[in-house]
């Protein structure tokens, strides 16, 4: 058995399966294209469209092939303290959707292990499912001796995709290492705990159609689904006893080496953080690569709890300043010619890991104290769980970083107490948002789905209509069903159809009247409290008088359309704005919450730095250029599988239907989105980006204007212009180039006036030495005022007058500014000596002004209320010093 390295072996296994008929297909991203899965942690996950036969593989291709990519979080606590477990690894797949079955698939699986590999024949071991007769067949019909197959059951043996639903059974191959690997016990065989027998390959065989009362159906189709791990396999053609031992581990565990000076083999302490430094960081650079920023929930807290484990184990190493770009750097080396979008991405991973280092960095060491002392005081083996709540709310310590952090000593946290604290927390974020929108419908709720079972889902018809008849169904006061409001009176109303938009998805809700027979009702908001049901926030006007309202009227509806065609534009607007931030930014870029309303609108987005004033123009200028080119806009309803089949765009986290609503902009965007939009982007008119400003880490937020309103604001832009324009005296676009003369101007005249004032000073300085007098001690004394000087420019004046009076001095020194006198008595170590006391000076002459202070006998200052005593507080210090 010859050494491979882990890139050679990748290579052959997907040119053994492409010469098979399988097409080589490449890693789909860690961003999974299925809502329910936060993380890419299997193969077979691109596939399954294909497995369940919503899309058919095109001839000639019998199955197909893939190096994937994958991220598992379910053990993270325990990577690195085995040689096995990683959170990033590669899974070498084959599948096939009804092509090949359990024959092949163990002849090639069989024939690539012992003559592609080499793999000696007499070390491979094999498992299958209790009953699986039939794989037990196809093993020992290709030469494997029976003694080297075993049975195991449905836990490590048999595949479930869920209670019901495609299921199979599975077989695995191991290798055996050797009786050194083992635990000694005679009965060790492939499923026991000890590292003897290494598990490097899983054949799925997807037959059966799991039933709810237990019972399997066939499927009309069997499908393949294998996985070989990479790292594994590369252990055993490599000869190493871990995982961190083969070539691209080893290579990043060399890295930390580097950085740290430590030595791996050497510490166990030292080792768990290497492996855990080098592991982590391929996890984060290949999920930034993917789009992932961190965050707080989601994928991005893996992200973020991932990078700072990686950090927490460097700073345990010694390594108090970021170092993780070291890693991004190799891992490019390493993996960039198989994965490009490293390559890629490689600046954005640096910037975003540096941004994230730095501001943990800082936390970490105060957490790190925090921690240190609570620990210390300690009585127990406990933390409490309020300690770890401000670790976690205050220092942004995961709790499980804390967790890992206590196990190291031998502490355990108390998880009970912790979610208490989180619980309380959660509570207070929810009644301080008792004031919010959609808080406000909370009284409603109630009475709102009553309604709703009673009458049905309204109908809208806003997409295509601004106004029409429609029929109250209900109507509701102060939180209680009502038959009819009076003029004067506001209420909620609701009819059986309306053309009036219910806030949501980021666009404010509609306004209009509703219209009976001269009874003019105004629509002041209009809100969706219930899914499906839309309630409109009524006031009835008092004129006419003795106008109602009341239910099983007909009334007529109709928007408000100019501020539904501001709105229009704002919300389409949104859209080319998220095209053009992916365009200059990065693809990295995903909306993270809006807001659309008449007059302005305002798109969150995920990136990890303020944007430049050249970057916000070039996105402005993409935007405009795209509304100028006059796209037809379209939207249409669809299948959620098409749409996501089509690349259509949608945001992870909302919940989907079966049937979705589609805002195609011709050429270049397409988004899931259920608002209302205009016809052709030249109806946006010109769009003007007001601000751009940070939201939170890694979120930025686009402020902009359209159309009359982007109007308005450049009128407004320019007024100010013009007026500071004539408060110059110069053209006007000059402004800019006078202001920054002017600026330039009045801080030369401050620094001459500084210049001046020390000269001033000098010369003050000159005339107080020349009136220096003998004290008792024999040693030179200065008396007298300073011109509105600060405490640190009498300390400096002290400075200058030692350096003239010579080695023996001292100074009693007095000045005033902004009313408030201050005094400064101040000697050198020979006046000190002498018998010179400024602390007894100070104390004794404070009272002069009204104050106090204090010091030490070569320095000490007071400052008082009455500025009126300095000369008398002067003398006074003259006939104690004299």
């Amino acid at each position: 058995m010859e050494y491979m390295s882990t890139a050679e072996i990748r290579e052959k296994y997907l040119s053994y399966f492409e010469a098979k008929g399988c097409k080589r297909w490449p890693s789909s991203s860690l961003i999974p294209d299925d809502p329910s899965l936060l993380l890419t942690s299997a193969g077979m996950v691109q596939f399954k469209p294909y497995f369940l036969q919503q899309k058919q593989l095109e001839a000639p291709y019998v199955g197909t092939t893939t190096a994937q990519k994958c991220v598992r979080t379910n053990d993270i606590d325990i990577i690195g303290t085995t040689g096995r477990h990683l959170s990033f690894f590669e899974m070498l797949g084959n599948f096939s959707f009804g092509a090949y079955f359990k024959k092949e698939m163990c002849a090639w699986a069989y024939e690539f292990s012992t003559e592609v590999l080499g793999l000696p024949a007499e070390r491979l071991y094999f498992t299958v499912y209790l009953d699986d007769d039939e794989t037990i067949e196809i093993w020992k019909g290709l030469g494997v001796p029976e003694d080297h197959i075993s049975r195991l059951g449905e836990e490590d043996n048999f595949w479930r995709a869920g209670p019901t639903g495609p299921c199979g059974p599975c077989s695995e191959i191991y290798y055996d290492q050797g009786e050194e690997f083992g635990c000694g016990s005679p009965d060790c065989a492939p499923g026991c705990d000890c590292d003897r027998f290494l598990e490097y390959w899983n054949l799925v065989f997807t037959q059966y159609d799991g039933q709810e009362d237990g019972s399997f159906v066939p499927l009309p189709k069997k499908n393949i689904d294998t996985g070989m791990g990479l790292e594994r396999i590369a252990a055993i053609m490599q000869g190493v006893q871990s995982n961190y031992e083969t070539d691209v581990l080893r290579s990043l565990v060399g890295v930390g080496e580097r950085l740290t000076g430590a030595v791996y083999g050497a510490d166990a302490d030292a080792d768990l953080s290497l492996r855990i430094m080098a592991d982590h960081s391929r996890s984060v650079t290949f999920m930034i690569a993917d789009g992932i920023l961190p965050s707080n929930e989601g994928r991005g807290y893996v992200l973020r709890r991932l990078l700072r484990r990686a950090v927490m184990k460097g700073h345990l190493l010694g390594l108090d300043k970021p170092f993780l770009n070291e890693y991004v750097d190799e891992i490019v080396n390493l993996m960039g010619d198989v994965y490009p979008e490293i390559v890629e991405n490689r600046e954005l991973a640096r910037r975003v890991i540096l941004s994230e280092e730095e501001r943990f960095g800082a936390t970490l060491r105060q957490g790190r104290a925090f921690l240190d002392e609570a620990l210390a005081g300690l009585e127990g083996e406990v933390l409490p769980g309020d300690r770890a709540f401000t670790l976690h709310d205050t220092y942004g310590f995961p709790v499980e970083v804390t967790r890992e952090l206590c196990g190291e000593r031998g502490i355990e946290v108390d998880m009970e107490g912790f979610g208490r604290c989180m619980d309380e927390q959660r509570e207070r974020a929810r009644a301080a948002n008792t004031k919010d929108a959609e808080a406000a419908w909370s009284t409603y709720g109630g009475v709102m789905n009553e309604i709703l079972e009673a009458v049905g889902p309204t109908e809208f018809l806003g997409y295509t209509k601004s106004e029409a008849d429609a029929r109250v169904l209900a109507i509701v006061k102060d939180g209680q069903q009502v038959d009819v409001l009076e003029a004067g009176e506001e209420g909620r109303v609701v009819l059986d159809a309306t053309p009036f938009y219910a806030e949501k998805g980021g666009q404010i809700g509609d306004t209009g009247v509703l219209a009976e027979d001269g009874v003019v009702v105004a629509v002041l908001d209009t809100k969706e409290p219930e899914k499906g049901l839309i309630a409109h926030t009524v006031k009835v006007m008092d004129e006419p008088a003795g106008g109602r309202i009341q239910v099983g009227d007909t009334v007529h509806a109709a928007i408000d359309v100019p501020r539904r065609e501001r709105i229009r534009r704002n919300h389409t607007a949104t859209h080319i704005l998220h095209w053009a931030l992916r365009q200059v930014l990065g693809d990295h870029v995903k909306q993270a919450g809006s807001y659309v309303a008449d007059s302005r609108l305002r798109f969150d987005f995920t990136h990890f730095e303020a944007m430049t004033a050249e970057q916000i123009a070039e996105v402005e200028r993409l935007t405009n250029e795209k509304v100028m080119e006059n796209h037809p806009v379209r939207a249409y309803e669809t299948s959620l599988a098409s749409a996501r089949e089509a690349g259509v765009m949608a945001l992870f986290g909302e919940k989907y239907g079966e049937f979705v609503r589609v805002l195609d902009i011709e050429g270049f965007s397409q988004e899931l989105c259920g608002g209302t939009h205009v016809s052709a982007t030249s109806e946006i008119g010109f769009v003007k980006i007001t601000s751009e400003t940070s939201v939170g880490a890694n979120l930025r937020r686009i402020e902009a204007v359209t159309s009359f309103d982007a109007l308005a604001y450049m009128n407004r832009v320019e007024v100010e212009l013009k007026e500071s324009a004539e408060a110059l005296r110069v053209p006007l676009f000059d402004v800019s180039e006078r202001t920054a003369a002017n600026v330039k101007q009045l801080k030369e005249l401050q620094t001459k006036m500084k210049r001046n004032r020390q000269t001033i000073a000098d010369d003050g300085i000159s005339s107080l030495v020349e009136g220096a007098v003998e004290a008792k001690g024999g040693y030179p004394v200065v008396f007298g005022r300073l011109p509105e000087a600060d405490a640190g420019q009498m300390r400096n004046a002290w400075d200058v007058l030692r350096a003239r009076l010579g080695k023996p001095g001292a100074a009693v020194l007095a000045t005033e500014k902004d009313g408030k006198p201050t005094l400064l008595a101040a000697g050198t170590p020979e006046a000190v000596e002498a018998g010179f006391d400024a602390g007894a000076v100070i104390k004794a002459i404070s009272g002069n002004i009204k104050g106090g202070g204090g010091g030490k006998a070569a320095m000490a200052q007071a400052g008082g209320k009455d500025a009126s005593g300095i000369d008398t507080a002067l003398e006074a210090a003259r006939e104690m010093l004299l």
